[in-house]
């Protein structure tokens, strides 16, 4: 859906959320000068991070990819900005809520993204402390609720303890 829908601009949006695991008002404020493509990264000025710290965001193929595809490429001022009024995004709920309801997420938030990006390191076997420096999180308490382990990654890791136990290299 976030591929095909007609709104483009809020569903790149969406895609750039569950690419970085960014908060909904960092992508809002971003701007050109933010973003480093050569370095791959995407820096959080303090005025717009919850914790009012500098963050800089590493930027994967998929983040890259959305950026390279915007309009705004090249121009300075925001990333992300209404096709109808070409201003930056003040609010993409009502268009969200219409792209969700066709995709048959009932109850999906822009910010279960974040959490959907967390879940993804997880359970691709990346630490809680890598999941944290890249989410900006201040403690590690909090990451753990964001985190979510799949029954497979559960399986997984019963899985290589026994066949630690049996001397045998495990499958995952």
């Amino acid at each position: 859906m976030l591929r095909t829908d007609r709104n483009r601009a809020v569903c790149r949006v969406a895609l750039f959320l569950l690419s970085t695991g960014c908060r909904l008002n960092e992508a809002q404020s971003a701007t050109w000068a933010d973003v480093d493509i050569e370095r791959r990264v995407f820096t959080i000025r303090a005025t717009n991070s919850k914790s009012r710290k500098l963050r800089g965001v590493p930027l994967n193929d998929s983040a890259v990819e959305i950026l390279n595809s915007l309009e705004t490429k090249g121009e300075e001022g925001p990333l992300f900005i209404s096709s109808r009024s070409g201003e930056a995004f003040t609010t993409i709920a009502k268009q969200w809520d219409r792209i969700r309801k066709l995709a048959g997420l009932a109850r999906m938030r822009l910010h279960d993204l974040r959490h959907e990006f967390a879940s993804l390191l997880v359970n691709d076997g990346r630490t809680l402390y890598e999941v944290r420096a890249i989410l900006g999180h201040s403690s590690s308490k909090v990451t753990e609720r964001y985190a979510h382990l799949t029954t497979k990654t559960l399986q997984q890791a019963a899985s290589s303890a026994s066949a630690r136990r049996n001397g045998v290299k495990s499958r995952g």
